[in-house]
Order: C-alpha cells, then sequence, then structure tokens
C-alpha cells in the first residue's frame, strides 16, 4: 500500500470504487486525463463507498448546513483520489497539487462556500502535507449542480517526472 493510502487507511477513510453512472446518464468524458506529468481532473461530486452518488441532497443555506456541506466536500476528495489512483496508479506519485475548484450548490444569500470547500483542502493537506498538498482555489456558490449534488469539484495536480 502507498504511503498516501497508509495515511487514509490510519484516519479510518476508505477510497469509493468506480462511480457508477445512473442509468440513462452518458458520461463522455475522463475522469482523469494525463498529459505528461500534468493531470486534469474533471467535477466530482460526493460518492459513497458502494460506488453510487450519495446524499445529503440539495443547496446549502437552505437545505444543508456548512457542516453537511464540509462533509460532502470531503466525500468528493476520497472521490477524485480514487479516480486518480485508477488512472495513475499508485497515489504516491503525485509531486504537488496546483488548482482545485470547488462550486457549492447555494441558496440566495450563502456566503459561506469557502468553509465548505474546505472539507476537500483539508483532507488533502492532512494526506499530502503541507508542502505537496498546498494549492491555489476558488470556492464558487451555483444557483444548481447535477443531480442536486451540494459540491463538485475539479482540480489539477503534476506527478514526479
Amino acid at each position: 500500500m502507498s504511503e498516501i493510502e497508509d495515511r487514509l487507511a490510519s484516519m479510518g477513510l476508505r477510497l469509493p470504487p468506480p462511480f457508477e453512472v445512473p442509468s440513462g446518464l452518458s458520461l463522455p468524458f475522463q475522469f482523469v486525463q494525463v498529459h505528461g506529468t500534468r493531470v486534469l481532473i474533471s467535477g466530482h461530486g460526493p460518492q459513497g463507498e458502494d460506488g453510487q452518488m450519495t446524499g445529503p441532497f440539495g443547496k446549502l443555506g437552505s437545505e444543508l448546513s456548512v457542516s453537511e456541506g464540509y462533509q460532502a466536500a470531503r466525500l468528493v476528495a476520497l472521490s477524485i483520489l480514487a479516480s486518480l489512483k485508477r488512472s495513475i496508479g499508485d497515489l504516491d506519485r503525485v509531486q504537488q497539487w496546483h488548482r482545485v475548484f470547488g462550486m457549492v450548490n447555494s441558496a440566495p444569500g450563502f456566503i459561506q462556500q469557502p468553509q465548505v470547500i474546505n472539507g476537500f483542502s483539508d483532507l488533502i493537506l492532512a494526506v499530502y502535507g503541507a508542502e505537496r498538498g498546498a494549492h491555489t482555489r476558488s470556492a464558487v456558490g451555483m444557483a444548481e449542480l447535477p443531480f442536486n449534488i451540494p459540491v463538485e469539484i475539479e482540480g489539477e495536480l503534476s506527478l514526479h517526472p
């Protein structure tokens, strides 16, 4: 097991299996694209240990609390790490996280998007450390997200040459 997977296990966390695409839905894109040492990660939502999209579903600021959004963003981090592992084989190959773009399904007037996306950032920093896990970030509110998920996150990182 890799150093990163050991850290996740010591935190009691497991990577989910591949995302189960809902019936009747087509996803004509790659979840992770590797070009040399550059890795682009498509938007991911919260995923349960069974590979399905998982709740709670809804808007932050009306149906969901910041704490629930924070936990959803942690699940997105695990979903992204699972997709990344399937694509590159070993999570220890990550040299540096660069950019994270966090989208929050927000009710009118909700302004705590950064606190929600901290769920993702805190987990990445915990498993990769302050140096490799440090990233730039945006945390923005959206009127709607697919399937009424509370959080969607995409990113970019580099691999060791």
